[in-house]
């Protein structure tokens, strides 16, 4: 027992830092911030058919009309009030999206973020085949579609590309958009339109480019994420080149993603028979492969996708349904974490400035925390009285560690007196703390929010250190305030704390400093007027 407060006192200054690195593990680096595309392989290895994935007899249909020429290839871009996406007729890929509500940085001059950069290779969206099913590679489709498609929020447009492949099978990609969604709906329609049956299966191919200069923080995830069942599946991308992943047709929805957005696909019913997420020398592949299929002349399947390229908006991902929502994932604290988001989000609806909402839930937490603190505070001050008793105590029994420990604890039973007591709310703090950092840093909300002042993008540390030091005057002054129960060993130890805690904090979101720091200013408003009152 004579050893208990000091260990405590270690265990309190270490347990934030120690536990920190554990629930948060460091990411290796990997590409940030761009979710584009390269130069696309299709695996040629045949898959032989599987009774599951034999589809059901078609009626033979019309054939689709396919222009006998050999177009140039064309550019089409789309224009919505969220985004801006070029696609190219060579592939029908996507070969570049913009978002128009978000900057690459605080600078208001910044470029827009870009989930597909365009360049050489970098397109995404590209659809192969295998066996009588293959495309010729940079393959060229036709459309009718016109080269400008623009939305309004409530306007919706299609964009039509088809081809034929060397052998008689015909292809279509149909996109279609929503001016008000970042959903984007794609049909992939595949007719035999030759003499004899074709078999085969076709891949749709989402991909992001490797540069391991764009790397994740120390905390972030950058990489390829999946929804398998119910299990959220990621991938560390040097591991991808070892051992590639490989998912079943259960698989929701597949793609990559950082920690701002993301660019999946989700396959709808039928259209899938399994993922592979793999690496190539150029960068990161999902590869979605259809059933296999065997096409009689004049019969053909259509697959069909829900795409989604935008941020990680918690609100946006539920109204698009699939369970796009469990891409955010705030760990082991989520049941305290989304709660937390939505109270943030709920005052920052009144008050238009996310720095004024942190401050707003930190009095609020500290409202729920204080019939608590001012029972703790009112331990440590009965444990103060009692330090004459214990020194004696001490001195009486020092050679009998399990006397000594005896009478100290018959000491506070007769005096109602809990030596933990003052140690409880920063440990019922601890889970908050935790939550309220994984929203200030993955948040899309707080990416780029102003507080005032110096104090430009809330989910960044504070570019000046700041905060963090007048964080640690106040921890020291709330420490140099409270009941102190301590020996004079265990008190040095304790005043380390603020120097520990605002090393720790100068590389925190400022926004996590913003409500460290206010929670300890009215702690020390409560500490002064629980000094106040007269000793019981």
């Amino acid at each position: 027992m004579e050893n208990k407060n000091t260990i405590i006192a270690v265990v309190l200054m270490l347990v934030v830092w120690v536990g920190f690195s554990v629930l948060f593990p460091q990411q290796p680096p990997q590409p940030e911030s761009s979710t584009t595309s390269g130069v696309k392989s299709v695996s040629t290895e045949s898959a032989p058919p599987s009774s599951s994935a034999e589809p059901a007899p078609i009626p033979p249909q019309p054939l689709p009309i396919v222009p006998d020429s050999h177009d140039a290839v064309r550019n089409f871009t789309v224009e919505s009030p969220l985004y801006r996406a070029v696609f190219s007729s060579r592939g029908g890929e996507l070969i570049e999206y913009t978002l128009k509500g978000f900057q690459e940085t605080t600078d208001p001059k910044s470029a827009n973020v870009a989930l597909v950069v365009p360049g050489p290779g970098n397109g995404t969206l590209l659809i192969g085949g295998r066996e009588a099913l293959s495309l010729p590679p940079g393959m060229n489709f036709h459309s009718d579609s016109p080269p400008s498609l623009h939305l309004d929020a409530e306007g919706k447009a299609t964009l039509h590309f088809i081809g034929q492949t060397p052998s008689g099978a015909i292809l279509e990609k149909i996109f279609v958009f929503h001016g008000n969604s970042y959903g984007i709906d794609l049909d992939v329609k595949v007719t035999n339109g030759g003499s004899n049956p074709l078999r085969g299966d076709l891949v749709l191919t989402l991909f992001h480019p490797w540069d391991p200069e764009q790397a994740g923080g120390q905390y972030d995830y950058v990489g390829p994420v999946s929804l398998v069942g119910d299990k959220v599946e990621t991938a560390k991308i040097k591991d991808l080149a070892e051992k590639p992943q490989s998912f079943g047709a259960d698989t929701v929805w597949t793609g990559f993603e950082n920690k701002y957005f993301m660019n999946v696909g989700v396959p709808l019913a039928g259209t899938l028979e399994k993922v592979s997420v793999s690496k190539t020398s150029s960068g990161i592949e999902n590869q979605l492969q259809t059933p296999y299929m065997i096409l009689d002349p004049g019969t053909g399947r259509t697959f069909s996708y829900l795409l989604y390229f935008g941020p990680r908006d918690l609100d946006v991902l539920k109204g698009l349904d699939h369970q796009l929502a469990k891409a955010i994932d705030f760990g082991f604290f989520s049941i305290i974490a989304t709660p937390l988001l939505h109270v943030l989000k709920f005052f920052y609806s009144f008050v238009g400035n996310y720095g004024i909402a942190i401050i707003a839930l930190t009095v609020i937490i500290k409202l729920l925390f204080w019939p608590l603190t001012q029972k703790s505070y009112g331990s440590m001050k009965a444990m103060q009285k009692l330090q004459p008793e214990m020194q004696k105590i001490r001195e009486k029994f020092k050679n009998d560690k399990e006397r000594l420990n005896r009478e100290m604890m018959e000491l506070y039973k007769t005096h109602r007196v809990n030596p933990l007591g003052g140690c409880l709310p920063m440990l019922v703090q601890i889970p908050v703390f935790f939550a309220l950092y994984k929203v200030l840093l993955s948040s899309i909300e707080l990416r780029h929010a102003e507080f005032g002042f110096w104090l430009t993008d809330l989910s960044a540390k504070d570019p000046y250190y700041i905060t963090p030091l007048i964080m640690g005057v106040t921890m020291f002054v709330q420490q140099k305030m409270s009941p102190s129960t301590m020996d004079p060993t265990q008190a040095k130890i304790f005043m380390l704390m603020p120097v520990v805690f605002t090393f720790l904090f100068l590389n925190f979101p400022s926004g996590l400093v913003i409500y460290w720091l206010v929670n300890n200013l009215l702690t020390i408003l409560q500490q002064y007027f629980i000094n106040r009152k007269p000793a019981a």
